[in-house]
Parts: C-alpha cells; sequence; structure tokens
C-alpha cells in the first residue's frame, strides 16, 4: 500500500467543514469504545450496527458519508485488538487500554463519498457535510494509478493547512530487476553517526533537531507567557501555538526528507 499526500486548498467555510467531519469522526468512535466499554464481549458485526443506530439518532452522524463512519468504528476495532494482542503477549509495561480521542486530526473515507477530477488535480467531497471541491497541489502524479486502486482517502489537518492522503494498493516493484552483488555489508545506525557501514563508510548526523533548539525554546516560552490558566484561551495563544507547532513540523519534515533521499553518499571514517 503506497500513500500519497497533497496539500489542498480550499475556503474558509470549506476547513469548517473540515473540521466538523473530523468531529464527527471522533464523536462515532468514543461512542463505540463506550459502547463496547458498557458491553464487553461485543465486536465488529455488533458496533457497526450500533454506528447504524447513531445514524438513525443523530443528524450530524447521518451526514458523514457511509463509508467514513465505518473507517471511525474500525479505528476504535484497531484500539480494542491492540489492546487485547498486548495482554495476549504478555507486553511489559502498559498494555495500551483505549482511551477517548479529544483532538483527532483527521477523517477518512474509503471507495466513496469523494470523486476525483479528469485531471486528478481536484477532489470533491459530495456527502452531506458540504466539504465540496478541493485543489490538490503536490509532486506526485495520480494518473499512473487507477481509480479502483485506490482504497482510502485522508484528510489530515496540521498545523500549516488541510492535506489529502491517498492510500493505493499498488506492488512495490523497485527492486524486482536489481542484482545481488554477492557482497555482505554491516550498517549500524547510531547518534554520533546517523549511519555507519563495515566498509568504513559513514553518513553525518544532520541534528536537525538540536541546530532549532534554540528557536522552539523561544517559541515555547512566547507561547508559555501567553497561556492563562483555568481561563479560556486568546487568540494570541491560539497563534503562538500554532508557530510553535510549525517549527516543531519544519524539522520532522526536515527529518523525513533526509532519511527518504536516495543516494546518500557514504565518506570514508
Amino acid at each position: 500500500m503506497l500513500v500519497f499526500e497533497f496539500k489542498a486548498y480550499g475556503k474558509k467555510q470549506q476547513y469548517d467543514k473540515i473540521d466538523e467531519a473530523i468531529r464527527t469522526g471522533q464523536f462515532i468512535r468514543n461512542k463505540c469504545l463506550r459502547y463496547w466499554m458498557d458491553n464487553r464481549g461485543v465486536g465488529r458485526k455488533e458496533l457497526y450496527k450500533y454506528c447504524t443506530q447513531l445514524r438513525a439518532e443523530f443528524g450530524l452522524v447521518k451526514d458523514l458519508y457511509s463509508h467514513a463512519c465505518q473507517a471511525a468504528v474500525e479505528n476504535a476495532q484497531r484500539a480494542i485488538d491492540r489492546f487485547f494482542d498486548n495482554c495476549k503477549n504478555k507486553k511489559p509495561g502498559k498494555k495500551g487500554y483505549p482511551q477517548f480521542k479529544k483532538n483527532s486530526r483527521s477523517i477518512e473515507y474509503k471507495v466513496g463519498g469523494w470523486k476525483l477530477s479528469s485531471g486528478r488535480k481536484r477532489i470533491n467531497f459530495t456527502d452531506k457535510k458540504g466539504i465540496g471541491m478541493l485543489k490538490l497541489k503536490g509532486s506526485r502524479d495520480l494518473h499512473f494509478y487507477q481509480i479502483e486502486q485506490i482504497k482510502r482517502v485522508r484528510i489530515v489537518r496540521r498545523s500549516d493547512g488541510y492535506y489529502v492522503q491517498f492510500c493505493v494498493d499498488a506492488p512495490r516493484s523497485a527492486l524486482k530487476d536489481c542484482k545481488s552483488s554477492n557482497r555482505a555489508v554491516g550498517i549500524d545506525v547510531g547518534i554520533k553517526y546517523f549511519l555507519a557501514d563495515s566498509e568504513g563508510g559513514i553518513v553525518e548526523n544532520p541534528k536537525f533537531y538540536r541546530k532549532s533548539e534554540k528557536q522552539l525554546n523561544r517559541a515555547n516560552r512566547k507561547k508559555s507567557k501567553k497561556f492563562k490558566k483555568g481561563k479560556p484561551q486568546s487568540n494570541n495563544y491560539k497563534k503562538a501555538k500554532n508557530r510553535y507547532a510549525r517549527k516543531h513540523l519544519r524539522v520532522s519534515r526536515q527529518r523525513e526528507e533526509f532519511v527518504t533521499l536516495s543516494g546518500t553518499p557514504l565518506r570514508p571514517i
């Protein structure tokens, strides 16, 4: 399964509708968890039936596409299954008892509730939430894949905007034509060096976090000064919080880009 991500552009009203859809998915997940806690032994089938009851009872759930509701139920079921697997395998420490979500950042659709444009540069969400058409901007080209290969579409909210992720069912064939060199090379990943091999080559650790630590601490102090304990937070606090989150997001992307960069040269120690 390949995941391609695009930046989503729309109007302020559309972003509000996306937030409403995210809150609805969080509501369904939390209600399913509560139903499981009150009725131990229920499985995925019973949770699906309970979600159908929620759609009949709450208008905000009915407005969300049925496949997105099912994805929220599956999200709760994964948390339950993970807890039981940890107990069965006797994982040391906490077993990860399912917790209620209070700040979800994504909503997931299956094969329905959305439609790509012919140019694959826009996506239209067709449920009653009213998200509508969003413009997509990214470096990937979805023309290489059929619509039937897209199994999931996920809208993700981050500190710098909204993103649309496509989960594509495509085999990884990058190594199919590679030939073996009949050589064995030992690789060690550490802190002093990012990577070192048994032939004497190394890749320096870029230390993106250490380089940005001073800016991060300054942004965190500014955010903390605007925090009011026990009172509603001001818009200035929310802006400072967003600036702090964006700086962390930049460091995270620097790390990801460095790790995924192909052909990183090795130099002798």
